[in-house]
């Protein structure tokens, strides 16, 4: 059994005293698990930091067989993910989320917007929003997509701005106003990605709506914690976002 693809390194832990088993989201492949061999070496370390985009080949005697990585560089992308909280934090939660996902289910569009997240690092606000888009399709892809499109009470598709926390449904303002105690905000980038967000307030906002479905649906009946590092990417994000906006 072999196959290639492109993918981006999420960890690595040691294996006997040369090797590695290394994870990689790839593009074609889904989250997948191999041993490289060498791969505690320092020409292969740094090869091997979460964050790179690599070109893998697998091979293994079985398909069940958790099998070799051959990786080689496309993009030395660790080394500067390292310099920033954000970037740090970040892709340690993106790895967190997809650990949610069974190993070798391909997700294609999960695989490009990580590459796009790690591409807008940079930018707090559009890293932020990326982040936010990745929890959003996270939960799709684990059965419990969000209907963000139209006001369930009426089916209007303008002035969306709650989210009802019992259907995942949006709720325009006129309809949600009797009860918009009770409703999670909906910011306008979330569903529409002609808006941006204009400050951090909007990208805390969606991150409690995103972080109460994945409380309910997914970490919460896994008798899972919320990972740390989504904590750690949303303080580096708010001081990120005050100093840009500050400067």
């Amino acid at each position: 059994m072999e196959w290639r693809d492109e993918g981006i390194i999420l960890g690595t832990r040691r294996h006997g005293e040369t090797s590695a088993i290394v994870e990689v989201m790839t593009r074609e492949h889904g989250r997948h698990m191999g041993m490289v061999r060498g791969g505690r070496s320092r020409r292969m370390q740094p090869l091997l930091q979460p964050g790179n985009h690599v070109d893998v080949t697998w091979w293994a005697r079985l398909d069940e067989h958790m099998g070799s990585f051959t990786i080689e560089p496309l993009e030395f992308a660790a080394a500067r993910l390292i310099e920033t909280p954000v970037a740090l934090y970040g892709i340690q939660l993106a790895a967190s989320h997809l650990r949610l996902l069974p190993e070798r289910d391909p997700h294609r569009g999960l695989y490009e917007t990580l590459r796009l997240i790690i591409e807008h690092f940079d930018d707090p606000l559009a890293s932020g929003e990326l982040v936010l888009r990745f929890e959003v399709m996270m939960l799709e892809e684990l059965g419990f997509g969000l209907d963000l499109k139209k006001c369930a009470a009426t089916g209007v598709k303008e002035d969306l701005i709650y989210v009802s926390p019992k259907s995942g449904r949006a709720v325009c303002r006129d309809a949600g106003a009797p009860w918009a105690d009770k409703l999670l905000l909906l910011p306008g980038f979330v569903n529409n990605t002609a808006v941006r967000a204009s400050s951090y307030d909007d990208i805390d906002h969606a991150f409690t709506m995103t972080g109460y479905f994945l409380m309910r649906h997914v970490w919460e009946p896994r008798a899972v914690t919320p990972p740390d590092a989504r904590g750690g990417f949303l303080n580096a994000l708010g001081r990120a976002i005050n100093v840009s906006q500050a400067s």
